[in-house]
């Protein structure tokens, strides 16, 4: 029932496109009937010409493609699990990750050989991905039967390592079914719509935000290889694009290229920023012409997707992330007891779409999900209204002077000047206060402006314990493998009082 997504969508709707790939200059276009029989063969080739089985760790170190799909939904049919890496990684840091879930089997693709060659000393077996089309071809294009429950593990999808180092957290087939479930559901996803798929598939995002609801709803994913500003202005033009989800790096991107400007995006409906706080000077630039950017909030422990907010209500409450999807319980917790309305706490979800713990890690998945109730770390607010804000990380809380200082609000506030494109904000000692606020900014290209001046500007917008006590500006912010903003680096240098 769980395992075969493609032979039930192929069945219902055989002719509707389900791929547009668009890797290295391609641009076939792939019905749901000729996925399901090419993902077939591939389960047919893995099981028998490379004796994978049920449960056994099929990785992949490579850059967006379609094979990279086939390979998802190949482990899906046959019970399998996907073992999505981080191409950005060192082989060290991935060597890590193989030592503690050893994969039977790795796939690399052109651009990552040398990786996979520098694992070599892990023995492992190790195939290009590239090579996946050839070896498939003669294998039978009819499924294969496997006996795949909801509890079974599907896909390992790392965590962004923000806190430490990456842990893999296991997707099982009832949660990315209940994920794909709470998506079409709350955000009106259907058959009509087309996705850019650009965000990486070894992320969570990539997997889960459009991609796996896209084939529940019968719609349309245009694989590309990576974000590229000019390719998606293209591809929004040509390919009656209706849906986008992208980290906000990528909006301000999409802002800052000649094609923002004459680009038709009268049929894009959903748009989602996610992965960090998006500026609301960018949500208002999309809100300008007619897109209703809004800002989602998941993360890999819990499917990801979590809130959805109506289309008309997203400048009401602009950086909300609205309200709880179907399948999602939440809870708002200050200590021990539930938060009162406007009262800051920690976010608690549950609901089948919440991960099966971390692989092979269970004290730290008994910490994590606590009597079914996923910890999330995020701090949040709810309005009277019921409607949810992230206000950051628990472990980004500076506490100044007693008061309870938030980055996420400052670094928002910074995001607003005309002069910055990035900004983090960190707590550094202080003897006075214990705590105060470093603003580390990034200006944009051909812009000057003294910290002074920025501090200035704060202060007319935020109480004065919230301003930053100083500014550094940098040429760039360090980044995780996953993309997000490197806190604890930024602590490491540039935490001393």
């Amino acid at each position: 029932m769980y395992c075969d997504w493609l032979g039930r969508r192929a069945a219902l709707t055989p002719e509707k496109i389900a791929l547009l790939d668009r890797v290295d200059g391609r641009r076939d276009a792939i019905s749901y009937r000729a996925w399901d029989e090419q993902v077939n063969r591939t389960a047919r080739w893995l099981v028998e010409a490379l004796g994978v089985r049920k449960g056994d760790r099929v990785a992949v170190l490579a850059r967006n493609s379609v094979a990279y799909l086939d390979l998802l939904f190949a482990c899906g049919k046959i019970g399998a699990i996907l073992q999505t890496l981080n191409w950005r990684l060192t082989p060290v840091e991935l060597e890590a990750i193989l030592r503690e879930a050893p994969p039977s089997l790795l796939f690399h693709g052109a651009a990552t050989r040398a990786s996979a060659e520098a694992l070599q000393g892990l023995g492992l077996r190790w195939r290009s991905i590239e090579a996946v089309d050839l070896e498939r071809r003669p294998f039978d294009p009819t499924p294969i039967e496997a006996d795949v429950k909801a509890e079974d593990p599907w896909v390992i999808c790392y965590t962004g390592g923000s806190t430490g180092a990456p842990k893999g957290a296991v997707l099982t087939h009832g949660s990315v079914l209940a994920n794909a479930v709470n998506t079409v559901a709350g955000w009106g996803l259907s058959g009509e719509d087309v996705a850019i798929l650009n965000a990486p598939l070894f992320h969570v995002g990539g997997l889960n935000v459009l991609t796996t609801p896209l084939v529940l709803a019968g719609g349309t994913s245009i694989v590309c290889e990576a974000f590229d500003a000019g390719q998606v202005f293209e591809l929004i033009a040509r390919e009656g694009v209706t849906a986008f989800f992208g980290v906000p790096t990528m909006f301000l991107a999409l802002l800052q290229h000649p094609g923002w400007a004459g680009s038709d995006l009268s049929r894009v409906k959903l748009v989602i920023s996610g992965g960090a706080p998006c500026p609301e000077a960018i949500l208002q630039e999309f809100w300008g012409r007619g897109v209703a950017l809004k800002t989602g909030y998941g993360l890999t422990e819990a499917g990801p997707n979590n809130f959805g907010m109506p289309p008309a209500r997203v400048k009401e409450k602009p950086g909300s992330v609205g309200y709880p999807l179907f399948l999602v319980e939440t809870r708002v917790m200050a200590g021990d007891r539930e938060a009162s309305a406007e009262e800051v706490g920690e976010l608690w979800i549950r609901g089948p779409h919440v991960f099966g713990g971390y692989w092979g890690r269970p004290e730290e998945t008994a910490k994590t999900v606590v009597d079914g109730w996923l910890r999330t770390g995020d701090l949040v607010r709810r309005d009277s209204d019921g409607c949810y804000w992230i206000v950051g990380r628990a472990k980004d809380l500076i506490i100044s002077g007693g008061e309870n200082v938030y980055p996420a609000e400052i670094e928002g506030v910074l995001a607003e000047h005309p002069a910055v494109a990035e900004a983090a904000v960190i707590g550094v000692p202080d003897a006075k206060w214990g705590e105060v606020g470093r603003a580390l900014v990034v200006l944009r290209p051909g812009a000057g402006i003294e910290g002074e001046t920025l501090l200035a500007f704060c202060r007319e917008r935020l109480a004065r314990f919230k301003v930053p006590k100083d500014v550094c500006f940098l040429a760039a912010l360090p980044r995780t493998a996953a993309g997000k903003i490197d806190k604890p680096a930024l602590r490491r240098e540039h935490g001393a009082p």
